[in-house]
C-alpha cells in the first residue's frame, strides 16, 4: 500500500516495508521507471532486520512533478526532507544506475543523514570516456529521437536494449512483472528530467574525497565496460569503498537475482551498523 506525503511542496508516493525497529534502508529508484525497488522489498534478508523505505521521486509515478529546474540536487533534497518527515534521521542509502548519483549528492549535502551508501553500477560519475560518448551516439542519441518522435515504447526499448543487453525484455518480465510498461510511463520524466540532470550534475574526486561513509560499489560481471570504468573510478576516488562483484548478472541485477543482490547488502549493513 502506498502512502503520500508532501516533501517541499511536492507530494511523494511511498511505503514501509520490513520491521520497524531494524536499522532504515532507503532505497532511491533509477530513472527509467517507478518500479525498480520492488524486488528488494521482498527479501527476507533485508525485510527480517531492516527497514525499508521506498519511494517515487517526484515526476515518477503518482508523485507530483518536480518543481524547478531537473537537478540531482533537488531529489536529494526531496530524499533528506522525506526521511525527516517519518522520522528517520540517519540511514543506510541504495542507489542504481542514474539514482546513484542521489545517493551521492545526498551523502555531499546531508552526510549526517547518510550512514552507508551502496552505489549499484552509478551513472556518470565523472567526465564521459570514450565508451561512453560511443555509447550516448549509437543508444541515447537514437533513443531520445524516438522519443521526440513520439514513440515512447520504441525509445525506452533502444535505452533498455544498449544498457540492459539485447535480450533484456524476458529477463526484466519475468523479474520485475510490469517494468517496461512503467518506464513507458515514466518516459516524460526521464527524458526531459533524469537524462537532463545526469548531464548537469558535476562529481569530481575532490568531491568524493568528501564521502567518508563506507560505501558498497555492485557491479553484475555481464554489464556494458562502461560500468567496469565508473566502478573502478568510484574504488579509486571514494575513501572507504570496497567492491561486489556479481557473476553472471547484467545492468538488471536485483530483478535478475535479487537474492544475492539482498544478501550483499545485509551483510555489508551488518558490518557497519548504524
Amino acid at each position: 500500500m502506498l502512502n503520500k506525503i508532501s516533501v517541499n511542496g511536492t507530494e511523494l508516493e511511498y511505503e514501509l516495508r520490513g520491521t520497524g525497529a531494524g536499522e532504515p534502508v532507503v532505497l532511491i529508484h533509477w530513472g527509467v521507471g517507478a518500479k525498480w525497488a520492488e524486488p528488494l522489498l521482498e527479501q527476507q534478508a533485508l525485510t527480517s532486520r531492516y527497514q525499508l523505505l521506498s519511494y517515487h521521486r517526484a515526476g515518477f509515478a503518482g508523485s507530483g512533478r518536480l518543481a524547478g529546474p531537473p537537478a540531482m540536487a533537488a531529489h536529494a533534497a526531496h530524499c533528506h526532507q522525506l526521511m525527516r518527515e517519518l522520522g528517520i534521521a540517519r540511514a543506510h542509502i541504495v542507489g542504481h544506475s542514474s539514482s546513484a548519483p542521489v545517493a551521492l549528492q545526498l551523502a555531499l549535502d546531508a552526510p549526517d543523514a547518510v550512514h552507508t551508501l551502496t552505489l549499484m553500477e552509478t551513472a556518470r560519475p565523472a567526465a564521459p570516456t570514450d565508451d561512453e560518448r560511443q555509447f550516448g551516439t549509437d543508444v541515447v542519441l537514437p533513443a531520445v529521437q524516438r522519443y521526440r518522435a513520439g514513440d515512447k515504447a520504441g525509445a525506452v526499448d533502444i535505452f533498455f536494449r544498449g544498457v540492459l543487453g539485447p535480450d533484456y525484455r524476458a529477463a526484466l518480465d519475468r523479474g520485475l512483472p510490469g517494468a517496461f510498461e512503467q518506464a513507458v510511463t515514466d518516459a516524460d520524466a526521464f527524458f526531459t528530467q533524469e537524462m537532463p540532470a545526469i548531464q548537469q550534475w558535476s562529481f569530481t574526486e575532490d568531491d568524493a574525497h568528501r564521502i567518508r561513509q563506507p560505501v558498497l560499489a555492485v557491479m553484475g560481471t555481464l554489464s556494458p565496460v562502461m560500468f567496469a570504468e565508473r566502478q573502478k573510478l568510484l574504488l579509486h576516488w571514494l575513501p572507504n569503498a570496497e567492491p561486489l562483484y556479481l557473476p553472471g548478472l547484467t545492468h538488471l541485477l536485483h530483478v535478475q537475482d535479487p537474492a544475492a543482490v539482498a544478501g550483499g547488502l545485509a551483510g555489508f549493513f551488518a558490518r557497519h551498523p548504524l
